[in-house]
């Protein structure tokens, strides 16, 4: 923020340091034994070097260290935003309706089946200008009525707060079991007019497109954001002023991270997911997509081996990260790699289990059958001669067959009713979802359309070095309104007075 300010010439900055102490020690060290007119001309050359080399040398040097580690610490946010972000828990066998709001252009309307397929597109106008709210209240309720909708995910840009009252409106006037989501739609304009968006659906327009991803990124988020530059999803701090290949590096990084601990799925994953798998690359990614076209389902993992260019070495990388739901091979639906099958197979035969069972959901005690065997684990290992590490991980897949990571993290919160800002009350207490975590604190979505700030200082009673050791984005908090400016529609949060 001081190096923005700086070259906005905002700002002028300069270091302090104790200037004569300095040049009290240099002529000391440098002119012990000297006096009279040598003695003048040696401290008029320290004073010189000082002020004109030194000096402005280590303070380019020192402001270098501390915009390095600034910058190290921005992107380690961005980072851990993103991740949260990604891995936030999908939203499973749900037919959703994405709302995409605006104003003079309308509300672009997409309509979505559980498994992301798009169903039903429209447009409706009942923002200013045209307010046209009782023709758009028909159109929602056609869609609704037609395809079953569970859920509207509405994306939280212009016209959002606008939306969110007649979305509101319609449930309580014809008394619909639909709930509403506010969704980040941060780079969902970047994605609908890129050239992948294009791809995927050439025959809509960006609105479309928009919307369509509004749903979709509520049905599964890391499916969906991975198809946009993480740069672009925008929950980090002074993303523009760092490093920017650092930046690049360090986010690709973390969406990989998160690919490969959850896993996709080799029948219905895209091309942008499957990029991200460790040892596929973008060529790969597309050509497994059009194995799957020209050939139908995948039916095991071994079949990856007949993708043009998928070589030996990218299937040893990649197999244990893809998954075959429906697949004959009941391991080919683990996070088991291939190369463990047989020695799997051996434990299941020692604890007179067998695939069907594992299908079936009778691996879920298999550790406690594993630690009443003779010498437990340990012996386990040496019998099968696998290491510890990767008889825990066999042990783990086993037990849950198909386990999504992301169902440990609390769903987004379902709303059927508007709040406004001037519904809000000092000492009210409400439930919120974290949307960022910056260095000075949290910004809480507690349902008004303005998100609530939690300093750091409010976050615990105990003390807080960073806000990421207190919460994380997509977390679910309980918050206690301190006060609310209505004319600059400021919000002041505190968690720790919720407790």
């Amino acid at each position: 923020a001081i190096n923005r300010g700086e070259k906005e010439k905002v700002l002028s900055v300069k270091l302090n340091f104790p200037q004569e102490e300095i040049l009290a020690y240099l002529e000391k060290q440098a002119g012990k034994a000297l006096q009279g007119e040598n003695l003048r001309l040696l401290q008029e050359a320290v004073q010189d070097s000082f002020k004109r080399l030194i000096s402005p040398s280590i303070e380019t040097e020192i402001r270098n260290i501390l915009t390095e580690k600034a910058e190290d610490g921005a992107i380690a946010i961005f980072a851990d935003n993103l991740k949260q972000l990604l891995m936030q828990a999908p939203i499973v066998g749900k037919v959703v309706l994405g709302w995409d709001p605006g104003f003079r252009t309308g509300c672009k309307i997409a309509v979505v089946d559980p498994t992301g397929k798009v169903l039903d597109t429209t447009v409706i106008y009942p923002t200013p200008p045209k307010n046209q709210v009782k023709e758009a209240m028909a159109a929602i309720h056609k869609l609704i009525e037609k395809h079953k909708v569970d859920i509207i995910a509405l994306g939280n840009g212009t016209a959002s707060r606008e939306s969110e009252k007649v979305i509101s409106d319609y449930i309580h006037e014809t008394k619909s079991k639909v709930q509403y989501v506010i969704v980040n739609e941060a780079g969902a304009s970047v994605y609908s007019a890129s050239k992948l968006a294009t791809e995927e659906f050439p025959n809509f327009d960006t609105g479309e497109r928009s919307s369509t991803s509004m749903a979709r990124r509520l049905q599964d988020p890391l499916a969906e954001l991975v198809k946009i530059e993480p740069k672009a999803i925008g929950v980090g701090q002074y993303q523009h002023d760092m490093n920017q290949n650092k930046l690049e590096e360090q986010l690709n990084n973390t969406v990989e991270d998160c690919v490969n601990h959850v896993g996709v799925d080799l029948n219905t994953a895209s091309a942008a997911l499957l990029s991200y798998i460790s040892g596929i690359n973008k060529t790969l990614a597309k050509n497994i997509v059009v194995y799957r076209e020209e050939n139908g389902a995948f039916k095991s993992r071994k079949e990856l081996l007949k993708v043009a260019k998928l070589g030996p070495k990218a299937f040893e990388q990649s197999a244990g990260f893809l998954r075959i739901r429906e697949g004959k091979e009941v391991l080919d639906r683990t996070s088991v790699h291939p190369e463990s099958y047989q020695k799997t197979k051996e434990l299941l035969s020692l604890l007179n289990l067998n695939e069907k069972d594992i299908a079936e959901g009778k691996g879920k005690d298999i550790a406690k059958m594993i630690s009443a065997l003779p010498g437990g684990m340990k012996a386990l290992e040496e019998k099968l001669a696998i290491g510890s590490f990767t008889l825990k991980d066999i042990v783990e897949a086993l037990a849950k067959p198909g386990r999504d990571p992301r169902e440990d993290v609390p769903a987004p919160i379902l709303r059927s009713d508007v709040l406004e800002l001037s519904d809000l009350k000092e000492g009210m207490i409400l439930e919120g979802t974290v949307r960022n975590v910056l260095d000075f604190g949290a910004f809480v979505d507690i349902g008004v359309h303005q998100d609530g700030l939690v300093h750091i200082s409010a976050l615990s009673k105990k003390f807080v070095k960073h806000p990421l050791d207190v919460v994380k984005l997509g977390d679910i908090v309980k918050v206690k309104i301190l006060s609310v400016d209505m004319e600059r529609k400021k919000i002041s949060l505190s968690m720790k007075d919720a407790e």
